[in-house]
């Protein structure tokens, strides 16, 4: 199996032979690669267009004579004998601590039982402790329903007679009458799949003990359960087919990224190995989203907005009469911080882009903000956090920084990682309160 980070600048030569493997994925859109006939490769985030970043427009990687160059996504994906593993740069040795540390704090997950390596085995480990995440999301909709065929043989009829079978089943008449009827059932093609997931959790070595990780877990795998009287664990290659059409449904809609995950798993042996020519498998994580997303449970309690772009909440407006809806990345009063997985500390700060340069100008004028600018994190072990001031704007005034926080490089396990990343997180809070304290203390003389 290949290995290298997101970001690698380059840094990872390809044999002929791997080239021309995983050149179908290179240079390619990731919008492009998700389709119907890729469905063994699974992207977080599923809705690449939800959060305005054009994630859709990224590659996976690049090549280009030979050689083999990353972004920002991270992960594992393989076509025909062709692996590649894509650790964060954070990463040390085979350990991807930081990938699995943003992972728990996205998806609420616990990774104590979970080994920390970067093979195939591992990464899809990751759908077993997904599914929680997306279970609970899913029931609090409800729990799906949808029109089933189903035969009866009683007194009571209310639908189709079937001629055929009551008079091979009902002659001599004894009272009773074989019909058909269609009804909204919770016994479905969709809760069966989640049950059979269930009960495969329930047979892992390590990942059982996620159904039993809070109350709120065990009352959806019990509503499931409860929905799934005709559960047969024979059936389970029969309810994977009945499910590879995807499901939408207007208000149902969280069970589709549900049903995706569910499928994963089931279908784990298949993915596992790429039986298939030229059919590409794999899970992979944007890290600018998941970088944005974990920043988020550290923001939100700050009081910082998090914008969101397909349901329009905490936008901003441009103009008066809520013209020209924005969606800057965190905000609240007199604050503007834009999320950057990206090289933007110390030197490289003076080449931030002029488009994200303008933007967070933009959006200090609009807001009044006294303070705007970057976070991003630092590959810099020399302190947990730092504020680096590009200045004060021309005009109307406003300062825009750079906040980076400090990912350890050197934590022997994942729990002394944790507790680094917990110290070097409150640094970071103290460092924004105190440039705030700061500025506002400025404007009131």
């Amino acid at each position: 199996m290949l290995k290298t980070t997101d970001n690698n600048c380059g840094s990872l030569k390809l044999s002929s032979n791997h080239v021309s493997n995983l050149s179908i994925i290179a240079n390619k859109k990731i919008g492009s690669l998700i389709s119907t006939d890729n469905t063994n490769l699974l992207i977080f985030p599923h809705d690449l267009n939800q959060y305005g970043d054009k994630i859709s427009d990224e590659h996976v990687f690049e090549i280009h004579d030979s050689i083999l160059t990353t972004g920002n996504i991270m992960g594992f994906i393989g076509v025909n004998d062709s692996e590649i593993t894509i650790k964060s740069r954070f990463s040390k040795d085979d350990n991807d601590y930081f990938l699995h540390y943003m992972l728990q704090k996205v998806f609420s997950i616990n990774l104590f039982d979970l080994k920390h390596g970067t093979n195939q085995n591992s990464i899809f480990d990751f759908l077993l402790y997904l599914f929680p995440f997306y279970l609970k999301k899913a029931l609090r909709q409800g729990i799906y329903k949808e029109y089933n065929k189903r035969e009866y043989n009683n007194s009571d009829v209310r639908g189709t007679i079937n001629l055929n079978r009551h008079i091979r089943e009902n002659i001599p008449f004894v009272g009773r009458i074989t019909y058909r009827v269609r009804e909204h059932s919770y016994d479905n093609r969709i809760t069966q799949l989640i049950r059979h997931t269930i009960e495969f959790i329930r047979q892992h070595k390590f990942a059982h003990g996620i159904l039993y990780a809070d109350l709120e877990t065990q009352n959806c795998v019990l509503q499931i359960t409860q929905a799934t009287p005709c559960y047969n664990n024979n059936q389970r290659i029969s309810i994977i087919n009945k499910n590879l059409k995807q499901l939408h449904h207007p208000y149902f809609s969280e069970y589709k990224d549900l049903q995706k995950i569910c499928l994963q798993i089931l279908k784990y042996e298949g993915i596992k190995y790429g039986n298939e020519k030229n059919k590409i498998y794999g899970l992979l994580f944007d890290g600018a989203w998941l970088w944005e997303e974990y920043l988020d449970k550290l923001l939100s309690k700050q009081g910082f907005k998090h914008p969101k772009n397909k349901s329009s909440e905490g936008a901003i407006y441009l103009f008066n009469k809520s013209k020209c809806k924005r969606f800057p990345d965190f905000w609240k009063e007199g604050h503007i911080l834009d999320a950057k997985y990206k090289r933007i500390e110390g030197r490289e700060a003076e080449k931030i882009d002029r488009n994200d340069m303008n933007q967070i100008i933009s959006y200090i004028y609009v807001l009044q903000a006294i303070i705007g600018g970057f976070i991003c994190p630092s590959e810099s072990e020399d302190t947990g956090a730092k504020l680096y001031s590009l200045g004060i704007l021309n005009g109307y005034g406003g300062e825009v920084d750079i906040w980076s926080l400090s990912i350890p490089r050197k934590a022997e396990n994942f729990t002394a990682f944790r507790n680094e990343m917990n110290n070097n997180e409150k640094l970071l809070i103290n460092l924004i309160e105190k440039q705030d304290r700061k500025a506002r203390t400025s404007c009131s003389e």
